[in-house]
């Protein structure tokens, strides 16, 4: 078995590349389905979740071929429409596959999908979004199984803000008859960015990236070009690297924009961050001051994503914090195995209180979901001693050369093998 072994870091050096967004890049992919001719996906991260959903595209009957960071996806004339079990279960994001489908055809089916514990993340909100545009949906064998003659354009009121129920509701509007309004939609640059592609492909989409999103239905797309952004939180898991080790980086390829709810609490701990047209320097020399309390919240808000990264940077910054999550109910899973680290993180229902402690130490640590998996490593950078990482597969679906890029900062980890127990 292969994990992660860390050692203390020096103060980080260095220049690293942010790659295209994982949030970014499954929804453009999924909406390749909805086309006619090729599709040209640039700026598309070597992830695993990428790769899980090309087999799903392939399965369906596209042709994916990847040359370096762009991917082409050739759609099938007559796309399969059901996605098996052991594609679906491997991430969250396949189920945006329904929507495309019966937009693309007349019937659609999913074996209930998975992705990381870290909350409900109910798909009732999926079902609702589909039922709305006249689809037939209902659930039978573990799957859920869509039919609809025609899609057809209404006003779509989301009882919350979700950004995968938003996408979803795009990706079935944009071939329905008729115009079709979304209310309370996620405001998520993601979001945006599958606008951008659907519009470039020839769908007819107003108020991408704000509460109200407008669709006309068109006959059919066509194959286009696009390049995926840069992933926010790619950004903000090395930036909390650089502030829990000290050091100076750049970050090129991203912008500050989309960030500044992380940026605005880097700042206030201590950290010198500077913005330039396509970078982020971020510096940190001194000792880290524990910031304001942090509530993460829907974009603009902070982050949910960035979350665990950020705790994993003021572990031993002074004073005191908390961190209030109220996007997902589970979103703690790393506080356990921080504090194996030597943290003082107590939870109290949707709240984590941390203390800061003079030093971390070394341990056995076990990352049980993607962004939590990540601040363990971060953590574990800054802590006296050596560490272990296993579960290493959950950072793999969604960060683009994680260790390797790490290590060009300076960082002390390396993968290594160890012996299995009997």
């Amino acid at each position: 078995m292969q994990v992660l072994s860390v050692s203390k870091s020096p103060p980080l050096a260095g220049e690293a590349y942010i790659h295209g967004a994982k949030n970014g890049a499954l929804p453009i992919l999924a909406a390749c389905v909805l086309c006619r001719t090729p599709c040209t996906i640039r700026n598309c991260p070597d992830i695993r979740d990428v790769a899980h959903t090309l087999s799903i595209l392939r399965a369906l009957g596209c042709t994916c071929v990847r040359e370096g960071g762009t991917v082409t996806v050739t759609p099938c004339t007559c796309p399969a429409c059901h996605i098996p079990q052991a594609l679906a279960g491997s991430m969250r994001a396949s189920i945006l596959f329904l929507g495309a489908l019966l937009a693309r055809g007349q019937e659609a089916s999913i074996a209930l999908p998975g992705g990381c514990p870290i909350g409900k993340r109910p798909v009732d909100l999926h079902i609702g979004v589909l039922r709305a545009l006249g689809a037939e949906v209902r659930a039978e064998d573990h799957q859920i199984v869509c039919r609809a003659g025609t899609l057809r354009g209404c006003r779509i009121e989301l009882p919350i803000v979700s950004v995968g129920a938003t996408e979803h509701a795009i990706l079935a509007a944009v071939c329905a008859r008729g115009c079709t309004e979304i209310r309370n939609a996620a405001r998520e640059p993601e979001v945006a960015d599958l606008a951008r592609f659907l519009s470039a492909c020839g769908a007819d989409i107003k108020g991408a990236g704000t509460s109200v999103v407008r669709i006309t239905g068109v006959p059919s797309l066509r194959g286009a070009e696009h390049t995926v952004l840069p992933d926010r939180i790619e950004a903000a898991t090395y930036l909390c690297a650089c502030a829990a080790c000290g050091g100076q980086i750049v970050l090129r390829g991203t912008e500050g924009c989309s960030l500044e709810p992380v940026l605005h609490v880097l700042a206030a701990c201590g950290c010198r961050v500077e913005q330039g047209r396509s970078s982020i320097t971020c510096a940190r020399t001194g000792p880290l001051i524990a910031p304001a309390d942090v509530t993460t919240a829907p974009y603009p808000g902070f982050p949910t994503d960035a979350q665990a990264v950020v705790m994993a940077a003021l572990l031993r910054a002074r004073g005191a914090c908390r961190f209030t999550e109220t996007v997902f109910e589970h979103r703690f899973l790393h506080v356990p195995e921080l504090c194996r680290l030597g943290a003082q993180i107590s939870v109290h229902g949707r709240t984590a209180c941390i203390t800061g402690v003079p030093a971390l130490h070394g341990a056995e640590l076990h990352a049980r979901d993607l962004r939590g998996g990540a601040a363990l490593v971060l953590a574990a950078l800054s802590a006296e001693g050596n560490s272990t990482v296993s579960g290493m597969n959950h950072i793999e679906r969604g960060y683009d050369s994680f260790v390797p890029t790490l290590q060009a900062l300076g960082a002390e980890l390396k993968m290594v093998e160890k012996p299995d127990l009997l």
